[in-house]
This record gives structure tokens, sequence and C-alpha cells, in this order.
């Protein structure tokens, strides 16, 4: 560790930090006489979903996407906690407050001071010739780029259903984003696309990224997101061929660039995809006609050597060509998770 730079006794500090807040975490439920079971992120499956009515996801922002990725249920509740405010923004959790006092938070719970946030989430089904639907779980595996590949020749399952198969509904619901792109990020990737059952279109850029009002604050956020200088040198172009009287000050300039970044962001409840090209690629053969759009149905047909569609940044399909994915959402995807004051 020392020889990466990293520091052994930081590392211990943090984790400490984190089993501590865990234990404070267990003993506020047991108090109250909460019956509980601990697991561990390789402990956790569907069998331990379906014990629990609630699912309590303490750590960070991935830790929440985690263990919302094995809820399919509606209606089962799932709070993060965030154990290292320090080190997590912990945007998908409570307050931090409730970090160090989480009994005040199960307080408001038995008092119905909070509110239900029904965030929405992106399904997936898959079809086409050569499809593999076997997930692999990035959350466990560091890949290089030929380890990858084989991970999904180990983990393909060698069936006639997946020659050539009608649409199937995978066993993954993105909350925050799906991407989909060739594997070798400086290999420009090749694909068709069809917005809410419009026309295909060619397409060739680094990828796409299709996320929820939960996720619109997360990568998609940083494709999009313009900066001030950016901004300034539109409007000094603006200003010098339109012949505007523009107040090009600091000032200015941070307002028109604060309100374009926030139009980015939308609620996590509404029923809407945001799809966004990544450098898309404009010539003769190639096109993009929207770079960015608000939509409720998305297909993509591949044309890639070596893609994947991901999940979250936690779960990977294989999706070369021919494989067809379409991704929307629907109302009994949502997710029951909690907002609380601070």
């Amino acid at each position: 560790l020392a020889l990466k730079g990293s520091s052994y006794s930081g590392l211990l500090e943090r984790h400490h930090i984190h089993t501590k807040n865990v234990e404070h975490i267990l003993d506020s439920l047991r108090n109250e006489g909460i019956e509980v079971r601990l697991v561990k992120r390789r402990e956790y499956d569907e069998e331990t979903v379906r014990w629990a009515d609630a699912v309590i996801a303490a750590g960070g922002d991935g830790t929440m996407l985690l263990a919302a990725s094995k809820v399919l249920d509606r209606l089962k509740p799932v709070i993060g906690v965030n154990t290292d405010p320090e080190r997590s923004e912990g945007h998908l959790c409570l307050p931090v407050r409730y970090t160090h006092s989480f009994p005040e938070a199960l307080q408001k719970f038995y008092r119905g001071e909070f509110r239900w946030l029904w965030r929405q989430r992106i399904r997936l089904y898959l079809e086409g010739t050569g499809i593999n639907p076997v997930p692999v779980d990035l959350h466990e595996q560091q890949l290089s780029l030929n380890q990858h590949s084989r991970a999904f020749n180990i983990e393909r399952v060698h069936d006639e259903r997946f020659e050539a198969s009608g649409p199937q509904l995978l066993p993954v619901r993105a909350l925050n984003e799906v991407f989909i792109g060739e594997s070798l990020s400086s290999r420009a990737s090749y694909y068709e696309i069809s917005v809410d059952d419009g026309p295909w279109e060619k397409q060739k850029s680094s990828g796409l990224n299709l996320c929820t009002g939960t996720g619109s604050k997360a990568w998609s956020f940083n494709i999009n997101r313009v900066t001030p200088q950016a901004v300034e040198d539109v409007l000094n172009i603006a200003k010098r061929q339109g012949n505007l009287s523009l107040p090009l000050n600091r000032e200015f300039v941070e307002k028109v660039t604060n309100e374009y970044n926030e139009s980015l962001l939308y609620s996590p409840e509404e029923p809407k995809i945001l799809f966004s090209i990544r450098e898309p690629i404009a010539n003769r053969v190639f096109s993009s006609s929207r770079q960015r759009c608000f939509t409720s149905k998305v297909c993509v047909r591949s044309r890639c050597w070596d893609a994947c569609m991901v999940v979250d940044g936690g779960t990977s399909f294989e999706f070369n060509d021919g494989a067809i994915a379409s991704m929307l959402i629907s109302k009994e995807d949502e997710l029951r998770t909690v907002l609380l004051e601070q």
C-alpha cells in the first residue's frame, strides 16, 4: 500500500469510522425491538431481500445503488445511511446529521414525519442474435479489457434461446443510469438509435448515457454541464454577431451558467429518461439529430465489437453486433425511499 502511495493507517481509520457507525445503526434498531440481519456485500442476495420488511444501506451512494439493485418490490423501502460523511457525498442517503443520531430518524419514522420518495428506475429488455443476458457483477471484479471479455465468455450460458430470441426483461433496474459503449474507451461506439419508437439513426460516439431523475445529478450532469469559460466565449460571440449589449461580468456569466446547468436536473419521481450522446461524431455518414433529449423510451441496436451495457456502474451485460436493447420507465419499478428534512 505504501508503494502505491496509500496510507494504511488512514484506510484503517476510515474502516473504524464506518464500522462504528454501522454498530450505531444496529444498536438503535435493536433498542426499538426491531429484528435485524446484518449482511455484507457478498452475502446480500434475493433471499435476504425477501426476508426483510425494509433494507437499510449503510455506506455511501454506491452501497445504496447495490442495495437497490436487488429490490424489485416497489413497496419495500430502501433507506440509505451515510457512514462516512467526510469521504462520501451521500446524495441518496439520509441527511448526514442522522449518521450519528439514527434514533432520531427512527422516531420521525414512527411519527410519520417524513415523505415517501418514489424514485423512478429504468427497466431493460434485451433481444437479437448472439445475446448473453447473464450479467457480470463489476462490484466483485476489477477487470482489465481482456479480463472483461473473458468474464463474459465464462458467464455465457450455452442455450439455443440466446442465439435468436425475443425481448427478455433483464433482472436489474437502473436507479441512476445505463451506459452503453465499447469496453475500450478509445474506440468509437457504433450503433443505431430510435427514440420514442421513431426512425432509426446511425451514430458513432464515445457511448451514450441514459439517466433517471435520480441520476441527473450524477454522471449525466457531468457529461452535459457547461463551464463559465465556455459560456463566456459563447456570449462574447453572440455579442459581436448580434450587436447585443450584454453585461459580460463574472456575476452575469455565472448566472447564465448556473441556470443552464440547473436545467439538466429533474425530480427523481418524474417518469422520464434523459439520454445523452457522449462526443458524437458528425460527418457525411453519421449524424446526431439530438445530442440530449428527454424521452420515455429508447431503443439501441449495437454495431459494436466489444461493447457492454452497464447498469449503475455495477452490473454489466455484453452488448455486441446484433443485440438490441430497449429502455423505458414503468411505474411498477419505482423504488420506495425516504425523504427526511435536515
